[in-house]
């Protein structure tokens, strides 16, 4: 397993509802730079989120336009808002988490953020980081790249090493799941899976 990020800088995509191993990823930076120039990725946590509900894990993908050959730099890609994905994903998390212990406390925030209608991907994921790691009560450094780093040029280059069809390298500290039906702890699910079961608590699981 691969230990987490020591203080320093590190890099990584763009996500939508990053997973739990990504903000712990952020939580132990000084400076974070999301890759902004790279051609877009598929099938990846930058437009998909994963939730757990009463029938077991739920992927929530936000729909996005794709340029000619689909290669399109992430910071180009717009959101598809002709499919009812904003309603579908505010109805999800709502009957997976209502009986929470902390969803009334934070989700008003990430359902206005969501209902925004964000031209960009980028731009909705990054609002929803920043509210987030405010809820976490993080204060971080966070910016775009400039230009693309290839894979290996950067020390702690996370950018392709947490994917949704891949086991993930890092190891977590289990907690409370409201519907992990007594098959054990889910790992891999959206940080709001944690804010919405452990509250101010869920920093310390970081």
């Amino acid at each position: 397993m691969i230990l987490f990020a020591m203080a320093g800088k590190i890099l990584v995509s763009t996500a939508y509802l990053p997973p739990v191993e990504y903000v712990s990823l952020i939580s132990r930076a000084d400076e974070v730079l999301v890759e902004r120039e790279e051609n877009y990725l598929k099938q990846t946590y930058r437009n998909r989120c994963y939730i757990l509900s009463a029938h077991g894990t739920q992927l929530l993908s936000v729909p996005v336009y794709l340029g000619s050959l689909h290669k399109t730099p992430v910071k180009d890609i717009r959101i598809d808002y002709s499919k009812r994905w904003q309603q579908v994903h505010t109805g999800a998390m709502t009957a997976s988490y209502n009986s929470s212990p902390y969803f009334e406390f934070y989700f008003e925030n990430i359902e206005k953020i969501i209902s925004k209608n964000h031209e960009f991907l980028l731009d909705l994921n990054m609002e929803l980081i920043e509210t987030l790691l405010e809820i976490l009560k993080m204060k971080k450094t966070i910016s775009y790249t400039t230009n693309f780093e290839p894979v290996g040029e950067m020390e702690n280059d996370f950018r392709y090493k947490i994917a949704p069809k891949e086991e993930s390298p890092f190891t977590l500290k289990e907690y409370f799941q409201v519907f992990n039906n007594g098959e054990g702890f889910v790992p891999g699910l959206s940080i709001i899976d944690l804010v919405f079961n452990m509250g101010t608590e869920a920093v310390d699981y970081l």
